[in-house]
């Protein structure tokens, strides 16, 4: 297989899930029961990756700590026959061979994070994904990419058609042609403006790239936050080679979004046979008696007041 390599920048401050996020990465906070990083994890490994670079800051361990074996954990399951939570915990232990994590004394954007590891990365192509990005597919989207680039052998950048109302929030492609599933890019914006933006196509956290990137990376000009942000040097490559957008097969999530997370973490516990059915009763009740005519009485779901009568009425409170 060409691309063998995988780099997960998670040196990011998370300053948009504060307080949340002020004792623990962003990238560690769950979708259901597992953390956002994990996702990406699994799925570079799904696609065919060998090696993981996680890029991080030396202050934020605990990436360390949750892909290393905890034998006593382990044991504590054992001891009490919890074998399926036993299955979970060595099935993170089985990730950590192909995982190698690489330490920044700070986080410089994007851009820098991948450079950091051109030495490693060597001469051949690699992936990059982004945690702040959950897709769900059949096929991982990366195993997508990495089928297509071996077809097409140039860079590749995973996109998403997204409402214009959150553009801002993205990196935008701009298309030579709309031919799904892929097509030629001519240019890249950085979050536009709803009337700057070339399309609707954002740039969602997935990339195959070569090492062509590499020294347009380390000649970058610094931009706000003086960080380095890898779309400005994939626009001047995309001048110098071709570059090609990929509308893959799934669901993306921007997780990295406070109502992408609740979106992902309802979505996903939809799908669980455990939550599924009784998180579905949950949000029809809710919505129902959020579209009931408001009284003088509190609105309480019926699957919240199970086993709990409502409170008596108070003028003085706010319902």
């Amino acid at each position: 297989m060409l691309v063998r390599k995988a780099v997960i920048p998670a040196g990011g401050w998370g300053t948009r899930f504060l307080p949340a996020t002020k004792a623990q990465p962003k990238e560690m906070l769950p979708i259901v029961d597992k953390p956002a990083i994990q996702y990406v994890v699994e799925e570079a490994v799904e696609s065919g990756i060998s090696e993981i670079f996680i890029v991080t800051r030396i202050d934020k361990p605990v990436f360390l700590d949750h892909f290393t074996p905890f034998i006593a954990l382990e044991n504590h399951l054992l001891q009490r026959g919890e074998n399926d939570l036993l299955a979970l915990v060595k099935s993170i232990s089985h990730l950590t061979p192909k995982i190698r994590f690489i330490l920044q004394e700070e986080a410089r954007g994007l851009g820098d994070a991948i450079n950091f590891v051109s030495n490693l990365i060597g001469n051949e192509p690699f992936a990059v994904l982004l945690p702040d990005n959950l897709i769900q597919a059949q096929v991982p989207c990366l195993k997508q990419m990495i089928d297509l680039y071996e077809k097409l052998r140039s860079p590749l950048i995973a996109v998403d058609e997204v409402e214009m109302d959150i553009i801002h929030q993205y990196g935008v492609i701009n298309p030579e042609n709309r031919n799904y599933p892929f097509f030629l890019i001519k240019d890249l914006i950085e979050k536009p403006t709803r009337e700057q933006s070339p399309s609707n196509l954002a740039i969602v956290g997935r990339y195959i790239l070569t090492p062509a990137i590499f020294p347009l990376l380390a000649q970058a000009i610094p931009g706000i936050g003086d960080e380095i942000q890898l779309t400005d040097s994939l626009r001047i490559l995309a001048h110098q080679e071709k570059i090609y957008g990929f509308h893959f097969m799934g669901t993306h999530f921007d997780v990295g979004d406070k109502l992408g997370f609740i979106k992902a973490n309802l979505a996903l516990g939809l799908q669980r046979t455990d939550l599924g059915p009784e998180l579905q009763r949950f949000i029809v009740d809710l919505v129902n008696n959020m579209l009931t005519p408001k009284t003088n009485q509190p609105v309480w779901p019926e699957r919240i007041a199970v086993d709990r009568p409502a409170p008596p009425f108070h003028p003085l409170l706010k319902y």
